[in-house]
């Protein structure tokens, strides 16, 4: 008897010491490591351990039978994060962004590399808790949110042209007791000829301290020209969306882009792309590519219809610029260290040693692929992303062909989990 007891002692300190050589949960090795926050690009292997960012180096050392991803031929970038979503659903509401036409973001993000999708304005001050409730308490993938000040969000028409809801001190106290989530007020699709909501919405930015961003519509140039929006009205930090639409003036009867944008940047706004169904247009962005004026920040504008359209999902909208001469590092930077600076959560988009291990393994094919925009034009392209491998705080939350998974075994009993 006691000998088996010193057997299975020895069996367990074993054991213990085998489980103490892996310093690290997981080593992605040989992959090339984009990471702006830091400027890292090149070959490089990334450690996670506790959920966090261990070490980057040109070499990292794993024992064997330790948990490892060989990356060779992948780029490894932080966690993705989409500025630029809608993702308030599971309301019931028919044919609105809040209700049937978003999406539930466990979805479609961890597919496409993104680790933190942001809401932008889906909710108001007086439905965000509901979605938060929802939505956000509830998801793998970070949910953070631009708070609507129309104060209930997108649920309608009639409902997001209400000023009387748009209440500048009641989205305050409501972005201030979430501080920890909502990074910023929308405004979006505000008819009348009036500033209204634009100029209650900067009003609540300025209360909370967090940045506005702006959905201009489509009518009144005459009343709301762009150039007043951006000169006077939006405060340094601020952000445009829909840069590519050119429903708003921002491409001028030329074909050349609106020079108002180039004096805007200049004073610090920030231009996000917001892709969506209805504000990427070739016509623009070749324009816009020629001229070099590039968003700061590359978004989906995600919601059913753009999914289902020329959109797909950020990898695919990232695409469209590598297809055009963009370079993958500023691509991969438009959707990593720049958006994180945008809603100023430098904690996020980056590969810090003790950030969260956040963490998109990205395959760059070459071909002929093609890409639409909203009026379901084709552009062809030569270059395309794709994901293969997402990591959320550490955990594999998408693993296109299994590469952080172990090897079947015969034998393995049905519902028996691997360790």
């Amino acid at each position: 008897m006691l000998t088996l007891m010193r057997k299975l002692l020895l069996l367990s300190l074993m054991a213990g010491l085998g489980s103490a050589a892996c310093d690290y949960d997981l080593v992605i090795r040989n992959g090339h490591v984009i990471d702006a926050a830091n400027r890292r690009d090149g070959r490089m292997d990334v450690a996670i351990a506790n959920r966090k960012i261990a070490k980057v180096a040109e070499r990292i050392a794993v024992e064997a039978g330790c948990r490892s991803v060989d990356a060779t031929g992948l780029f490894v970038t932080p966690g993705l994060i989409d500025i630029h979503a809608h993702v308030y659903a599971n309301t019931g509401i028919p044919k609105e962004l809040a209700g049937e036409t978003s999406f539930v973001p466990d979805a479609v993000g961890p597919r496409s590399g993104v680790t933190t999708i942001v809401d932008a304005g889906t909710s108001g001050w007086k439905n965000f808790e509901d979605f938060k409730m929802r939505i956000i308490d509830r998801s793998q993938t970070r949910v953070l949110a631009f708070i609507n000040i129309a104060g209930l969000g997108m649920t309608g028409s009639k409902n997001e042209q209400n000023t009387a809801d748009m209440d500048a001190a009641g989205l305050a106290l409501i972005a201030k007791k979430y501080k920890d989530i909502v990074v910023g007020v929308k405004t979006a699709h505000y008819g009348a000829p009036d500033w209204i909501a634009v100029d209650r919405a900067v009003e609540a930015g300025k209360l909370a301290g967090i940045p506005v961003m702006v959905d201009f519509g489509s009518s009144h140039r005459q009343a709301r020209p762009i150039e007043t929006l951006l000169m006077e009205k939006l405060r340094p930090g601020d952000i445009y969306t829909h840069l590519y639409s050119g429903l708003r003036n921002e491409q001028l009867s030329t074909g050349k882009m609106n020079p108002v944008l180039w004096e805007a940047r200049k004073r610090g706004i920030l231009f996000d792309l917001g892709h969506g169904n209805g504000s990427f247009f070739w016509t623009v962005a070749m324009a816009a590519f020629q001229e070099g004026f590039l968003p700061n920040t590359i978004s989906t504008d995600l919601h059913l219809r753009s999914w289902m359209d020329g959109m797909k999902d950020i990898n695919n909208v990232m695409s469209k610029f590598l297809s055009n001469g963009v370079a993958l590092k500023d691509v991969v930077r438009m959707t990593t260290l720049e958006p994180a600076k945008a809603i100023r959560r430098l904690e996020l988009g980056t590969l810090s040693v003790g950030a969260e291990a956040d963490v998109a393994v990205l395959r760059l094919e070459r071909g002929k692929f093609g890409y639409l925009d909203n009026r379901r034009q084709r552009v062809m392209g030569n270059q395309r992303l794709t994901t293969e491998l997402t990591l959320r705080a550490g955990k594999a939350i998408y693993d296109l062909n299994g590469v952080a998974a172990d090897e079947w075994k015969p034998g393995t009993l049905p519902g028996e989990r691997m360790k």
